[in-house]
């Protein structure tokens, strides 16, 4: 501009001189620099800050010691053990002075009730059935013993973290007996074109027993190991989307971090589906790569290959299962929470958490009879799930608020659960029963199967139920034959519909309509078709009894709102970034926690690590890595010990 006082420069930008437009590029160049190193010094420092924060812990450590006591011996009368798991609800049995009160006494409670008792806190755990452990506990019928939901747990090796922190929460009490090898059976088509596959326990054996099995797809085989390895090792960035602070875990979800940092959330999107398809044109061998969705109940189409690859790492160094029986887990946790002044006590429905008028939470609502009692506490914890906790038990204008139906909008109800028990006369060796599994399929094609009989009708369905597990829980349990001589039992869990049976769900649970029990009596007879047809040994006169739990079963049992076994859906959605980082132990609430799988991820080690993730954030640690470094320091004392 002519006249104009702005300093001299050799030419402007506007003059379009070659020298101009060279300064322009270099300030560009220098401008883009500038931006990627303030981009490099916020990644250095978000990475210190987060290392800083993970590592360092400032609250006690229930890990600190190691606990474990000489065995004691095993308590087998159902009585005694009783007064242990039964303990009824009774005002004058709630401890004074209480420093928290979790509602359920599934693991995700229970073992969060023992972290805490750990570090000397007192805490009461309600249970609304009528014996402690959720999906741990068992019942018996007709002299046969039955579990609801163990049917075996991995990752128990000697003196690994899983291993070392069960050991510290029992004492050293529970012990575990190791399933056969191979510890899982694949059964695909109808007996007239049957193919079995036996799943292998060991980092190089299961490879090398599915390239037996499937020769000319080693490449596909190693490159699917490869890649469950991998999102496996990733899991640490879910603990700390949950752990860490709210703006640390935004940042890290909004920036794309999450995925960058964790081979977890980068494949989390990515179906079971698609993964396995994009490796091997074999059908069978897809199967077998997907079998073990059943464990969280997604079909391999809406399944995470995130999800999936941590049941496969799960049980990649073997799988076990708790010797007496599921009902010894809480049978020795529930002392430890005793001895801290605390209590489990059973028959005590919740029917509501009570807040005071900052919205705070401070104590539960139990309904003994027609008689509401208040029981007090400076911190409340859920393990009922998150639909129960925010749905049931929260007052009507605090279930409106946006941060609670964010959350909510965010997850769905899992599918409901179908389990068959059957009692049978004779030992395992005349049933020809192991201490193994068995995943039986109508076909290879599980996504197809799946989708047609969900949406079939009721009746159509129950006599064409296309995948079922079989396990034996007495062929696995080596005091069985001690307990129950010449018995032995069968458990079989499937999916269903909570539509079908929701008309019933109001009946009373021991007197429900006929056409109920009908439906019930169709789908018992498909499934022991199945049974009788691929354990051979197995007669129908050999069955002394059989009972079926469909899904408003576990609703009036284990209080599943839509009969689900693994809480909230586990389908792709659930395994967002976002979700992780906003679904967690704190809720919006003050006071109001979430422990269990839904805080994780599902089964007996997902709910445990929801409860080592509830507890790090009440106790301001990371129980997580408190449990590692447990692992590490009874393995360096057993070296020294072998040493001297």
């Amino acid at each position: 501009m002519e006249g104009s006082n702005w300093p001299a420069s050799p030419v402007s930008c506007a003059e379009g001189n070659s020298g101009v437009t060279r300064n322009c590029a270099l300030g560009s160049v220098g401008e883009a620099g500038t931006m990627l190193l303030v981009v490099g010094i916020v990644c250095v420092a978000l990475v210190v800050f987060t290392l800083k924060y993970v590592f360092s812990s400032s609250g006690p450590n229930p890990f600190e010691k190691d606990t474990r006591e000489p065995l004691k011996k095993m308590v087998h009368d159902r009585k005694e053990k009783n007064k242990v798991l039964k303990q009824g609800f009774l005002a004058s049995r709630v401890p004074e002075n209480l420093d928290a009160v979790i509602i359920g006494s599934g693991i995700g409670g229970l073992g969060l009730g023992v972290l805490l008792a750990k570090v000397g806190k007192k805490v009461l755990v309600l249970e609304q059935h009528d014996r402690a452990g959720g999906c741990c506990h068992t019942f018996t019928e007709k002299g046969f013993e039955f579990d609801v939901g163990i049917h075996y747990i991995g990752d128990l090796q000697e003196h690994k973290p899983f291993r070392c922190m069960l050991d510290s929460m029992t004492n050293g009490q529970l012990q575990w007996e190791p399933l056969e090898n191979p510890f899982d059976q694949v059964v695909l088509g109808p007996p007239e074109n049957r193919r079995r596959y036996p799943i292998y326990s060991g980092r190089t054996r299961f490879p090398e027993e599915l390239k037996k099995c499937f020769p000319g797809e080693e490449k596909a085989i190693d490159e699917y190991l490869r890649l469950v390895k991998k999102v496996g090792r990733g899991i640490w960035l879910l603990a700390m989307l949950k752990i860490c602070p709210v703006p640390l875990a935004k940042f890290l979800v909004y920036t794309g971090l999450a995925q960058r940092l964790s081979f977890f959330f980068k494949m989390a999107p990515r179906s079971l589906t698609e993964v396995v398809n994009e490796l091997t044109e074999n059908k069978d061998l897809r199967a077998v790569f997907t079998y073990i969705f059943g464990t969280y109940g997604n079909m391999p189409k809406d399944s995470s290959f995130a999800m999936h690859s941590l049941l496969v790492t799960h049980y990649l160094n073997g799988a076990w299962y708790p010797k007496g029986g599921a009902s010894e887990i809480a049978y020795h946790m529930i002392p430890i929470i005793e001895k801290a002044g605390g209590a489990v006590l059973v028959r005590a429905p919740v029917n509501r958490i009570l807040f005071n008028d900052a919205n705070e939470a401070y104590g539960v609502s139990v309904m003994k009879g027609q008689e509401e009692i208040h029981i007090r506490a400076p911190i409340v914890i859920s393990n009922a799930g998150i639909f129960n906790t925010y749905q049931k038990l929260l007052p009507k204008e605090l279930q409106a608020m946006p941060a609670i139906q964010k959350q909510t909008s965010m997850m769905k109800n899992g599918d409901g659960g179908l389990s068959v028990f059957v009692g049978l006369n004779g030992t395992k060796e005349e049933l020809g029963l192991k201490a193994d599994n068995y995943w039986i399929f109508a076909e290879s094609n599980f996504d197809e199967l799946v989708e047609k009989y969900y949406n079939a009708k009721r009746e159509e369905a129950a006599n064409n139920v296309p995948l079922l597990f079989v396990a034996s829980p007495s062929a696995k349990d080596s005091t069985w034959e001690e307990r129950s001589p010449g018995k032995s039992t069968v458990s079989l869990v499937s999916f269903a519909n909570y539509k079908w049976f929701e008309e019933w769900k109001d009946d009373k649970v021991t007197n429900r309509a006929p056409d109920y029990k009908e439906l019930k009596q169709t789908f018992i007879d498909s499934i022991l078709e199945v049974v009788l047809d691929v354990f051979p040994k197995i007669t129908r006169d050999k069955v002394e009894f059989i009972d079926a739990g469909t899904p408003i079963t576990n609703t009036h049992y284990i209080g599943a709102p839509k009969g689900e076994i693994y809480g909230a859906d586990h389908g792709l959605a659930r395994f967002s970034p976002e979700l992780n980082a906003t679904v967690r132990p704190q809720t919006p609430l003050k006071n109001l926690y979430l422990t269990g799988q839904d805080v994780f991820v599902c089964g007996f080690a997902g709910a445990l690590a929801g409860a080592l993730t509830c507890g790090s954030v009440i106790l301001n640690r990371n129980l997580h890595l408190d449990a590692i470094a447990l692992a590490k320091k009874i393995r360096f004392t057993n070296v020294k010990l072998k040493e001297e």
